[in-house]
């Protein structure tokens, strides 16, 4: 039985598209390639891979657009690689449901490193991070673990499953101050991380937007600085 993982690349640039299948298919993964971003999301929709690289200048459809249909039905893994590294970009394409975002050139190693941190725990072969099925009550902010759901004050939050991810570990773990390479680590699995760390301060402003009141003058997700994040035990 044919137990390799299998990947989907998105990528309009036939060269990048080489060189990436190249080096996933040498690192043991099938893959498949699309060359627009309409025939990408009809490929990623079959649900049968296990990770999806998808670029973002794509003819036909653009990525983030891709990226929010495919997070509407399917919780696979998405990596975007781009040459778009503005903050706004990078936010946009975090808040579609994207797990991760590499601007290019890019390090093939750091690329294949996320991989398959990626898949780890997508497949579940990893658990670090995973929160028990409970309920977590924080002020007006109610986790739903069992199914996966934040509200507050009776309404449901729409959170990208990083940003779900996030605040239920910082909850677990209330009281307890995290650095941003810690928080690769246990939440998005990446082991010795080496690359961008915005990823980290992006998906907290995005989350810090949705869970905090307009105006208020602590965010629920404190900075201590020069060391990292965490949420109060007294919350």
């Amino acid at each position: 039985m044919d137990n390799k993982k299998k990947i989907l690349i998105v990528e309009d640039e036939k060269t990048i598209a080489e060189i990436l299948t190249y080096n996933v298919k040498t690192a043991g993964y099938e893959t498949e390639t699309k060359y627009d971003g309409k025939s990408g999301l009809e490929e990623a929709l079959t649900g049968k891979y296990d990770l999806i690289l998808l670029d973002l200048m794509l003819p036909l459809m653009d990525g983030f657009e891709v990226c929010a249909k495919v997070r509407e039905r399917l919780d696979t893994p998405i990596i975007i690689l781009t040459a778009r590294d503005t903050e706004p970009d990078k936010i946009r394409g975090l808040d579609t449901g994207a797990d991760d975002y590499m601007t290019k050139p890019f390090s093939i190693n750091e690329l294949l490193s996320r991989v398959r941190a990626n898949i780890r725990r997508y497949s579940n072969e990893t658990v670090t991070h995973k929160i028990a099925d409970t309920t977590i009550e924080l002020g007006d902010i109610v986790i739903d673990c069992e199914n996966y759901l934040v509200k507050k004050g009776g309404k449901v939050l729409e959170l990208s499953k990083k940003e779900y991810d996030l605040l239920a570990y910082f909850a677990k773990n209330a009281g307890k101050i995290y650095t941003r390479e810690e928080l690769m680590s246990a939440v998005w699995g990446y082991e010795n991380f080496y690359g961008d760390l915005r990823t980290i301060d992006v998906t907290i402003a995005r989350l810090r937007q949705k869970i905090d009141d307009p105006g208020t003058e602590e965010s629920l997700i404190q900075t201590k600085r020069g060391m990292g994040y965490f949420i109060a035990q007294n919350n």
